[in-house]
């Protein structure tokens, strides 16, 4: 991309506008002056000489006072004329001098953004860690450039979580694909394999198929959380937990409190879906009290929120963050154990954020995970839900 040159550069326009106002306050102070000087009187008029009383008429050698006043009106008027012709050359030599200066300091004042746009075309998506650093007054052409540093720092960090996202997909796809490919290849390698010896590897690979499906679904329901809520509508956030309770493998407390959610009924209920399953499928093994707790309701905010806690294997504190980013799996239990395809909180988080609302996830010390999520109200037309003191 060429600079951009000429009278459509932003040098020349602020130059143009120096030159503009300069122009105009001078015309301005100029016929100021000059009305000044017009408006003024130019004394009294002759009529007699100090100390010799009327001044006689017909005398040789004076002239009566009419004949004084027209030469002292006529001598003024030429000075104003003066005045003005001088005043506009002056101001024209100015205007001149005015269009030098303003190209100087456009320059001097556009430097910076000419240093900053030149860093700029030296950055791609191959050197995002280069920042423009400028240095100098906290003024606005530095805050642009903090500005452009921090998108920068987001683009980054956006570029790598992508080819991570790709890499571990690409992982996750491959396994299956290895696994069935392997067991395809034992198979054909015993010439005497019996009936039940292929119809366990079909079964095997089928498995692995069906595997594979999830995880693709998973992706798919990912990438549509992440493109937005298309419709929104009255959901009852508790009404959707109450039908998608686990009923089985751990003990389950509840406590569901009416929660009116405005957002997209399917991607609400893919949430409960993936947080309550991810609450048992990540919780002690049974018979040595696993355990998970589950409430609706609407916090001191009047905020619409979900809480599900669970028993299970203790992690780290610092790592509960890490449980939203794909692909994560925490924990001895979490990293042992392939029965989850590792998207569920990912998924999650993205229709949180889909739905403008709010997601965390703490650790709990005596092991297990405590899961809030928040999402916007529904308010009926002409009513509003009370909040609570």
């Amino acid at each position: 991309m060429r600079p951009v040159r000429g009278a459509r550069s932003i040098r020349w326009r602020l130059t143009l506008l120096y030159s503009a106002l300069f122009v105009v306050a001078g015309a301005l102070l100029l016929g100021f002056t000059y009305f000044l000087a017009a408006s003024s009187k130019g004394g009294k008029a002759v009529t007699s000489v100090e100390g010799q009383g009327p001044m006689p008429a017909g005398v040789p050698g004076t002239l009566d006072p009419p004949s004084v006043n027209a030469v002292v009106e006529a001598v003024r008027s030429d000075q104003l004329h003066e005045l003005l012709v001088k005043g506009c050359v002056a101001l024209a030599v100015m205007a001149l001098a005015s269009v030098a200066l303003g190209w100087l300091m456009a320059g001097r004042v556009l430097a910076p953004l000419r240093i900053m746009t030149s860093a700029a075309r030296r950055i791609s998506a191959d050197n995002l860690h280069e920042r423009l650093a400028v240095a100098g007054p906290e003024d606005e052409l530095k805050a642009m450039a903090d500005t452009f540093d921090a998108v920068l720092a987001r683009l980054e960090g956006a570029f790598d979580a992508q080819k991570s996202f790709v890499a571990n997909a690409s992982h996750e796809l491959r396994t299956p694909l290895t696994l069935q490919q392997a067991i395809v290849d034992v198979t054909l390698a015993d010439p005497d394999a019996s009936t039940d010896a292929l119809r366990a590897a079909l079964g095997r690979v089928r498995a692995a198929g069906q595997e594979q499906e999830r995880l693709i679904d998973a992706l798919l329901m990912l990438a549509r959380s992440q493109r937005g809520v298309e419709r929104r509508e009255f959901v009852d956030l508790a009404e959707v937990v109450r039908e998608r309770l686990p009923d089985a493998g751990v003990k389950v407390e509840a406590r569901l409190d009416p929660a009116p959610v405005l957002g997209d009924r399917q991607l609400v209920e893919r949430l409960v879906v993936n947080l309550t399953d991810n609450a048992v499928r990540h919780n002690l093994p049974d018979g040595e009290g696993s355990w998970v707790s589950v409430w609706t309701g609407v916090d001191a905010a009047g905020r619409p929120g979900l809480r599900i806690e669970n028993s299970g294997p203790v992690i780290a504190a610092d790592q509960a963050a890490g449980l939203f980013q794909p692909f994560r799996r925490l924990g001895p239990e979490r990293v042992r154990k392939r029965d989850g395809d590792g998207l569920g909180m990912s998924i999650v988080a993205a229709v949180v954020a889909a739905h403008g609302g709010r997601v965390l996830a703490r650790t709990r010390p005596q092991g297990g995970l405590v899961v809030e999520v928040g999402l916007p109200a529904y308010v009926p037309s002409g009513l509003e839900f009370p909040v609570p003191a």
